[in-house]
């Protein structure tokens, strides 16, 4: 699925997407965004974690919130008004997006909530869950990787889990797009051996609703 300058997101994207979701539990599309979006995106993430907008990430629920690097040692900036220009292109294509998933699988998508994941060297997630108690909207999990130039030795790949067993690792390469339905899908994020940038998020519907 490859997003073009403008982007576009046709039936036919969304069609393939949703055929590897049902065959594999996974999604990959290499090349979502072009060299120049990509960089741009990078750049807008530089810009918010020099101002201060990334946060510490935390995991546990409402006022029992703590910060366990074992666990999980990423930086998050949610992706909220006012946008960058490119911030907003993005959100447009995926938009876009979420509105032929609806019109080709009636997932029920109602909206998206990104954030910018930012792991410094070393760091990484745990097996886990993207759709606790808190969270039963999630429908759709997606990770857009604005990584230039990433490589085998570099690390970072996102392990993906079939019960007990990982049975998939999926490299975090630079405009490469990796979605998956979120309800029981466990994952992992491996350490890395150079910083990890990649915009995250969730299509949500209105509420919990029952996975094709």
């Amino acid at each position: 699925m490859r997003a073009k300058s403008p982007h576009a997101v046709g039936a036919e994207d969304a069609g393939g997407l949703l055929e590897r979701l049902r065959a594999e539990g996974f999604g990959v599309s290499d090349g979502f965004l072009a060299a120049s979006e990509l960089q741009a995106l990078a750049h807008c993430a530089k810009m918010r974690r020099e101002r201060g907008d990334f946060a510490a990430a935390r995991i546990g629920a409402d006022r029992k919130l703590e910060r366990r690097e074992e666990i999980r040692g990423d930086f998050t900036c949610w992706v909220t008004r006012p946008l960058f220009e490119p911030e907003a292109r993005l959100l447009d294509v995926l938009e876009q997006l979420r509105l032929e998933l609806n019109r080709t699988a009636m997932l029920g998508l109602f909206d998206l909530e990104l954030h910018y994941a930012w792991y410094p060297p070393g760091a990484g997630y745990v097996r886990h869950l993207d759709r606790p108690e808190n969270r039963a909207a999630r429908i759709l999990s997606l990770v857009l990787y604005l990584n230039e130039d990433w490589g085998p030795l570099d690390g970072g790949a996102l392990r993906c889990f079939h019960g007990a067993q990982a049975f998939r690792d999926i490299e975090p390469l630079g405009g490469r797009l990796v979605t998956f339905l979120t309800e029981g899908r466990e994952h992992a994020v491996l350490p890395a051996r150079r910083p990890r940038l990649s915009l995250t998020g969730w299509f949500r519907g209105r509420e919990e609703l029952p996975l094709r």
